[in-house]
């Protein structure tokens, strides 16, 4: 388990872990890339020094990239940091279809057909892209807090085409498929198969084969018809039953021949609950040819939903009360003890075949393990002799059978389900789960209670009834939380049975001792007793913050530094006023202020300044003129400016005052008394910024 802070791939922060599987733990990790929460899966510490599982995990992360639909948990990235493989992915806020299932006992006609409609909708992305997933389960079917259901977990899942047989890795025995089970190859057919175990325990709130051992559950998948569900749902629909029965046939040829038609076939059902529109497959002569194999390459065609309503809207009255006849009949099948001799007599010769030979195998698998089990328990003793003969004393009479055995009970409280099988093996008795429940006290996946009670007396082969803690209750945190004073969050939230603690932060927009977010975040499913982080303001951080003075009446190069030392930013803006000197600050915002460093402060300097006089000009006569133009200087702010005509070892002034390029170029004639060739030098401010050279000037005409 990797500790809160460690940091994958210089982007990925670790802050808890939020679930465990059989090779990897799952992460709530901060994307300090993107600013987000995601998941992340991390191969466990045991499997990273096997490069088959290495190369497995990687597989996983390829098969579930190439997925990008709204019912798949999403992929985002997959890398290798310090010997950790892991997977990001999107972070499901939610709960298991598992533990929903647990919690609610069974789910409502409408509740399971939405939610089989978008595992179904998910599947079909992924079957359509070459993959099929191999462990269809509630375990790996998410429902967010916002009623969207996902499909995870691809660790199993394998190329359509790639004809791998189904080896070591399986998924949940109690939804594999026949050939999962038997090692056979698994396609679409069989996460159809596993899609309607499924939707058996949403309807029925158990699943329809279960077991002491994985491989008794697998031998009933092989030899035992379903009960059907109505069974233990009496109003179940007609429809919807209908189509479980077809999504979980032993053969795969009679099971839907895609997601979609099965997709056509649940919405169907929701508006017609009791119609006869679901079509069965016969079950194949012996030696019947079996159909070509369909084209890979050919699109499939699905029958416009419209139609399909069309023609099924013409089936009779008639029909339907022939199919409520055989509901009927199929539970008196299972209620009643013994089958009626007629029902018998309209099976099919092969139908009995297949009966009357899983029953055999059935009962020679059970009388294999009933000679084991008791060889091994000292209850038979192959190649032993049976009774030690004392040749002194000879039997005088045949002894008198015995009662069966009985044994007590042992306490299974507090064990994990494997630990409850081997301590009642031990007395040879049976666990069977029973259900789940939500407890405070018990850890989850650890045995609540049972029946029979600890300590009672038994007889052997019986099984014992326990009911599985699914850890502690789970409640949301309330929405709307932020800006709330800290009482009524702190009341809100642990009323739910949560507990808190607080800290403070700095905000600029929360008013002090209000809430300004809590963790985990609003709306958050999470356990009872579970602690939540409530971050309450203190205020904006007064280190970053500091007084503006004033700088009225200082001169703008000192202004400019006192402000820039406090860490503010002045900006200048130009007035004219001839009461004050030039470059004075004149006004300034923000004075008194205590504000965040780096505010703008604008001053306003003024830009008056008295004219110079122009110097007395050289004797002579201007007899010769400059008429080109002078554009404005590149580097010119627009402030005060004086043109100076240097020629020879004299100088003259040819412009003082404001902006002399307002209007454009400076066109105004240059007159001077020497025809030699000059330059024209610009000062701002008494700054040289700007020189015009090689200025000709010609005799005026």
């Amino acid at each position: 388990m990797l500790k809160e802070g460690i940091v994958l791939g210089e982007r990925y922060e670790i802050i808890s872990r939020i679930g465990a599987g059989g090779m990897a733990d799952v992460y709530k990790v901060q994307d300090h890339k993107l600013n987000r929460l995601v998941a992340a899966k991390v191969m466990k510490a045991e499997f990273r020094e096997d490069a088959g599982f290495v190369v497995k995990f990687q597989k996983e992360a390829q098969a579930a990239a190439k997925l990008s639909h709204p019912n798949v948990v999403n992929v985002y990235d997959v890398g290798e940091d310090r010997g950790l493989y892991y997977i990001v992915m999107e972070l499901v806020e939610g709960i298991t279809l598992k533990n929903y299932i647990a919690r609610k006992g069974k789910l409502s006609v409408k509740e399971a057909t939405s939610i089989a409609i978008q595992v179904s909708l998910g599947l079909e992305a992924a079957h359509n892209v070459g993959i099929v997933h191999r462990d269809v389960k509630p375990q790996n079917i998410m429902i967010s807090t916002d009623g969207k259901v996902k499909l995870s977990d691809f660790g199993i899942a394998k190329a359509i085409n790639s004809n791998t047989i189904t080896a070591n890795v399986m998924g949940s025995v109690h939804y594999s498929s026949p050939e999962q089970v038997r090692g056979g190859i698994s396609d679409a057919k069989s996460d159809i198969y596993s899609l309607g175990i499924t939707m058996y325990e949403m309807v029925t709130g158990r699943v329809p084969f279960d077991g002491d051992t994985t491989v008794a559950i697998a031998i009933k998948h092989l030899q035992e018809e379903i009960v059907p569900p109505s069974i233990y749902t009496p109003d179940l629909p007609y429809s919807l039953e209908q189509i479980i029965l077809k999504c979980t046939q032993k053969d795969p040829n009679r099971r839907y021949s895609n997601v979609g038609d099965m997709i056509d076939d649940l919405k169907h059902s929701l508006i017609d609950p009791q119609g006869n529109f679901v079509t069965l497959a016969p079950l194949s002569a012996p030696g019947a040819q079996k159909a070509p194999a369909a084209d890979p390459n050919m699109a499939r065609q699905r029958v416009n939903p419209e139609q399909r309503r069309v023609s099924r809207s013409e089936s009779s009255e008639r029909e339907r009360a022939a199919a409520e006849m055989e509901r009927r009949r199929n539970r008196e099948r299972y209620i009643q003890p013994d089958d009626d001799p007629d029902e018998d007599e309209e099976a099919s010769g092969l139908e009995k075949a297949v009966t009357i030979g899983g029953f055999i195998i059935g009962a020679v698998i059970i009388l294999i393990l009933i000679l084991v089990i008791g060889n091994m328990a000292g209850i038979f003793h192959f190649g032993k002799n049976n009774q030690q003969v004392n040749p002194t004393v000879t039997p005088t009479a045949t002894p008198t059978p015995t009662a069966t055995a009985q044994v007590t009970v042992p306490d299974l409280r507090g064990m994990t389900l494997e630990q409850a099988t081997l301590a009642a093996n031990e007395r040879s008795i049976g666990v069977r789960q029973a259900g789940f429940e939500a407890s405070e006290s018990v850890v989850e996946g650890a045995i609540i209670s049972q029946s029979p009670e600890a300590n009672s007396s038994v007889n052997q082969g019986t099984t014992i009834e326990v009911v599985l803690s699914s850890g502690r209750p789970v409640v949301t945190i309330p929405v709307g939380l932020a800006g709330l004073p800290l009482d009524q969050v702190r009341s809100q939230i642990e009323g739910l049975g949560l507990q808190t603690k607080e800290e403070q932060q700095n905000s600029a927009t929360v008013e002090i001792g209000n809430v300004i977010s809590v963790n985990p975040s609003e709306g958050s499913s999470v356990a009872t007793g579970s602690i939540v982080t409530i971050y309450v303001s203190k205020g904006p951080d007064t280190s970053s913050y500091v007084d503006v003075p004033s700088v009225v009446g200082q001169d703008q190069a000192t202004a400019v530094a006192t402000l820039q030392t406090l860490g503010l930013s002045p900006t200048i803006a130009n007035t004219t006023n001839e009461a004050f000197d030039y470059g004075i600050v004149l006004d300034q915002t923000n004075v008194g202020e205590n504000v965040p460093r780096g505010t703008q402060i604008t001053l306003t300097v003024n830009n008056f300044q008295t004219p110079t006089p122009a110097p007395e000009e050289p004797q002579g006569e201007k007899n010769f003129v400059c008429y080109s133009p002078l554009s404005r200087p590149d580097g010119y702010t627009g402030g005060y400016v004086e043109l100076i005509l240097v020629q020879g070892m004299n100088s003259s002034t040819i412009y003082a005052g404001p902006d002399p390029w307002t209007a454009g170029d400076f066109t105004t004639p240059i007159e001077s008394t020497s025809g030699e060739t000059g330059e024209i030098d610009v000062y701002e401010e008494g700054i040289l910024i700007a020189r015009y050279p090689n200025v000709v000037f010609e005799p005026k005409l």
